[in-house]
């Protein structure tokens, strides 16, 4: 017989004959059977063998062909038969295989899904269970089971699985990839007993600054790398010169005065404030020396002498240090009317950058010559003379926290900052900035030091020290940096460039108490005790 739809099958009678097929019935495609349903077609094959007198009749019951019509879909062999009834057993026929060993009689239908696994999937565990299922159960009955899915369904699912973006052959959430595994056992205790991380304080964190703080016209500049044009006094004035003239700015009041007008042949080379912020030392390009009064506004020595322009200076106390162009150096005593004591000669070029150590017994000079000499108080013969730079030295400076250390930066083609051991002549470090140096400033606050730059960055660079690690470059000018000057306070720092702006940065935030020696190169604080000089 065939079934054209799975239904409830009744017992089949013992005695019955196989059916006469006088036509040859169509082929149908079935649906699956549901477990209820599989469950209730096998019992009904089971208690159908029991109650047949003989094995002879009972196999009249089917009638066996090569390949049968009927096919059925197949289930998890998970879910199992359990009955409350009681167990009966098959008695073994002898020279037979015996088909199944035991048969439950039961009324409930309970699902064992101890062994079930739910990380396979549908289709996965329907052909896995066919493939079981076929081999415990006679050919005939595993042929009839077999079920072939119709083609127009299965078109359907791959229709709707590429629609919602999904693969009929795997899982729709799994770990992909796996969830990593740890290395090391987890110790829940270390994990949780962490102490919390102390609060940064406001105070310590370091903020560059993206724009200035204060912009003035500096109208009339010279574009000439070898001048020193700008310098920041101790009582907080700030003295530029453009061109002829020399202007006082005073960063307290705001007030602004025009301390002195050169000749119209002549034009201010260099500027240079006193230790005590007093007097201010100009050189000229006629090779004179001046010193004017600010407070006064009056000029109170000239001293001249020198063949070029003198385009830079630096002082010590009461003696004032001037370069020339023709590579001399020259030292007045300004208390003296014959004030120059003595002559430092070792350039072969212009002198372009100049600075006493602070404790007066070091002179550090640098030269269009590329050359770096470090000079002894007490001698006219330099101590060290380096040959590192490639370029003109303009950019020097002395460390205020570690007095034997110099810094020392090369023009266009050398682009390098060098760092000295006064004492030794040995080189500590080295800086390659990519940059024209075209001054130097370090940090009272924080052990660090401000580089400012010509062609082609035309930039600050604040540089760490010893680990010399860049902590931040502040975009300002359109044209190179020609100067620049720290604040008394050491936390503004004053650059001019060549496009005829003053820019004041707030480089350095006040912390505490400064990074700075116990020895001062300046004469007091106050104003009668500097001029104790007594400037002739």
């Amino acid at each position: 017989m065939s079934f054209s739809t799975p239904v409830k099958s009744r017992p089949p009678v013992a005695n019955c004959t196989p059916p006469r097929m006088s036509y040859q019935q169509p082929r149908l495609e079935l649906s699956p059977l549901t477990p209820r349903q599989y469950s209730q077609l096998t019992s009904s094959f089971m208690s159908s063998r029991r109650r047949s007198p003989s094995g002879a009749q009972a196999k009249t019951c089917i009638h066996r062909q090569a390949s049968s019509p009927l096919k059925l879909d197949s289930y998890p062999p998970e879910c199992t038969l359990t009955g409350t009834g009681p167990v009966s057993s098959t008695p073994k026929r002898p020279g037979k295989k015996q088909l199944f060993r035991t048969s439950v009689q039961g009324d409930r239908f309970i699902p064992s899904r101890s062994s079930k696994s739910t990380a396979m999937s549908k289709l996965e565990s329907e052909s896995k269970v066919s493939s079981d299922l076929s081999e415990s159960l006679p050919s005939s009955i595993s042929s009839a089971l077999s079920y072939q899915p119709n083609t127009a369904a299965l078109a359907y699912q791959s229709s709707v699985a590429e629609a919602c973006g999904l693969a009929l052959n795997t899982r729709i959430l799994a770990f992909k990839p796996e969830a990593p595994q740890s290395s090391k056992p987890i110790d829940l205790r270390s994990q949780y007993n962490r102490p919390l991380k102390p609060a940064v304080n406001a105070q310590l964190r370091r903020r560059l600054p993206t724009s200035a703080e204060r912009i003035l016209d500096a109208p009339g500049i010279r574009d000439d790398y070898y001048l020193n044009l700008l310098d920041w006094s101790r009582n907080n004035q700030v003295a530029i010169g453009l061109d002829r003239d020399l202007y006082v700015w005073n960063a307290e009041s705001g007030n602004v005065s025009n301390l002195l007008r050169t000749n119209s042949d002549t034009y201010i080379a260099g500027i240079k404030w006193s230790g005590d912020g007093a007097y201010i030392a100009v050189g000229l390009s006629d090779g004179d020396v001046q010193i004017w009064d600010v407070e006064e506004g009056e000029k109170v020595r000239s001293m001249s002498g020198h063949a070029a322009r003198v385009g830079v200076m630096s002082w010590d106390r009461h003696i004032l240090s001037s370069g020339c162009r023709d590579g001399s150096i020259w030292n007045h005593d300004v208390r003296v009317a014959d004030h120059k004591v003595s002559e430092f000669v070792n350039h072969q070029a212009e002198v372009c950058g100049l600075q006493w150590r602070s404790d007066g017994n070091q002179l550090a000079s640098g030269g269009n010559d590329n050359l770096v000499n470090i000079w002894d108080a007490r001698s006219s013969t330099p101590k060290f003379t380096k040959t590192n730079h490639k370029a003109a030295v303009k950019a020097l400076a002395w460390c205020p926290w570690q007095l034997n250390l110099l810094a020392t930066g090369g023009g266009t083609y050398d682009k390098h900052i060098h760092f000295w051991n006064g004492t030794t002549g040995a080189r500590l470090n080295s800086i390659d900035t990519g940059s024209q140096v075209t001054s130097l400033q370090w940090s009272t606050t924080y052990k660090e030091i401000v580089s400012s730059h010509g062609y082609p960055d035309n930039n600050l660079a604040i540089w760490s020290y010893p680990s010399l690690v860049k902590n931040g470059e502040i975009q300002g000018h359109d044209t190179r940096i020609l100067s620049s000057a720290l604040s008394p306070d050491g936390s503004t720092v004053a650059t001019v460039a060549s496009d005829e702006n003053l820019k004041f940065w707030k480089v350095f935030e006040q912390i505490g108490k400064k990074v700075s020696s116990a020895v001062s190169g300046t004469l007091g604080s106050s104003k009668d005790i500097a001029k104790v000089m007594m400037i002739r």
